[in-house]
């Protein structure tokens, strides 16, 4: 089992900038992929970005250029950072974690509100 723990939402200004982190515990070393996904009121879950073991990134089309998605292996820890956000960003951002079994696991969620 992998346990997930997301910190750094809050409410921002648009234009601002956050930095998620999600720390993961439990049967790290089973863990092949970290991602963030988020979910806006009344939409569906989507990925926003995810990031291999070996650190290779992939992002949604539309927050290409503005997040970056890191990870620190050895912390067991995977990074969202946001710049220039939107109104549109606004969502519950929750952290995957994906086992080489294609099991996923999901922290709590942290709340990100962008203000116009």
């Amino acid at each position: 089992q992998v346990q997930l723990v997301e910190s750094g939402g809050g409410l921002v200004q648009a234009g601002g900038s956050l930095k998620l982190s999600c720390a993961a515990s439990g049967s790290t070393a089973s863990i092949a992929a970290m991602g963030w996904y988020r979910q806006a009121p009344g939409k569906q879950r989507d990925l926003v970005a995810r990031i291999t073991r070996g650190g290779i990134p992939t992002y949604a089309s539309s927050v290409k250029g503005r997040f970056t998605i890191s990870r620190d292996n050895a912390k067991n820890t995977v990074y969202l950072q946001i710049n220039s956000l939107e109104p549109e960003d606004t969502a519950v951002y929750y952290c995957n974690a994906e086992d080489w079994s294609f099991k996923a696991y999901w922290g709590q969620g942290t709340q990100v509100t962008v203000s116009s």
